[in-house]
């Protein structure tokens, strides 16, 4: 039996791909610092938070060179982050 280990942790969100209206993805600051881009979200969930999501006029980018719209605010999301060589970080609930 092949038992795979995430934890559910809570993270902030630093911005979005696609547009307020309808996010595609999520850039959530991890508790360790780090920046990481969530899967695609489901679209239940994105209309959840779509609403909370204010954007910033500039563009950022990951460490990875991903382009993302920045968003103010204190919205915190519950992801389970992945413990795997490529860590995939999928956003669960809004908090």
């Amino acid at each position: 039996m092949k038992i795979r280990h995430a934890d559910a942790i809570e993270a902030t969100v630093a911005g979005y791909t696609g547009t307020a209206r309808q996010p595609r993805t999520l850039v959530v600051r991890l508790p360790d610092g780090r920046v990481a881009l969530s899967q695609r979200l489901t679209t239940a969930l994105a209309t959840r938070i779509a609403p909370h999501l204010v954007p910033q006029p500039e563009r950022a980018y990951t460490q990875d060179g991903d382009a993302y719209t920045p968003a103010s605010g204190e919205i915190v999301v519950e992801v389970v982050a992945g413990t795997t060589r490529h860590a995939v970080v999928t956003v669960v609930r809004l908090r």
